[in-house]
């Protein structure tokens, strides 16, 4: 079993920047992969950034590439999600997931980010 536990989210003006860190905790040993996705409100989850623990391969939503950053720290571990020029679009729950080299995959319970003036 793999625990996640989202921190960071929070209010924020358009063109603002926030950090979200996503702790994870249990069995971390078989985590290959993490990820954030987001849920806007009526609209279904969508990918927004993912990366493999041991290389630090990354892949990102085209609606985020050039404003937000994967990053990790396997030490920890824990995957943080850098988001820059934030754009009220940006809006939503970001649940962040870890995938075990199982095939197994856990989620966490989400943060709420809300860009608004």
């Amino acid at each position: 079993q793999v625990q996640l536990v989202e921190s960071g989210g929070g209010l924020v003006q358009p063109g603002g920047s926030l950090r979200l860190s996503c702790a994870a905790s249990g069995s971390t040993f078989s985590v290959s992969a993490m990820s954030w996705h987001r849920q806007a409100l009526g609209k279904g989850r969508e990918l927004v950034a993912s990366i493999t623990m041991t290389y630090g391969s990354t892949n990102y939503a085209d609606s985020v590439k050039g404003r937000f950053t994967i990053s990790r720290d396997n030490a920890k571990p824990t995957v943080y999600l850098q988001m820059n020029s934030l754009e009220p679009e940006d809006t939503a729950v970001y649940y962040c997931r870890a995938m075990t080299a199982f095939g197994a995959i856990y989620w966490g319970k989400g943060t709420l980010v809300t860009v608004s003036s």
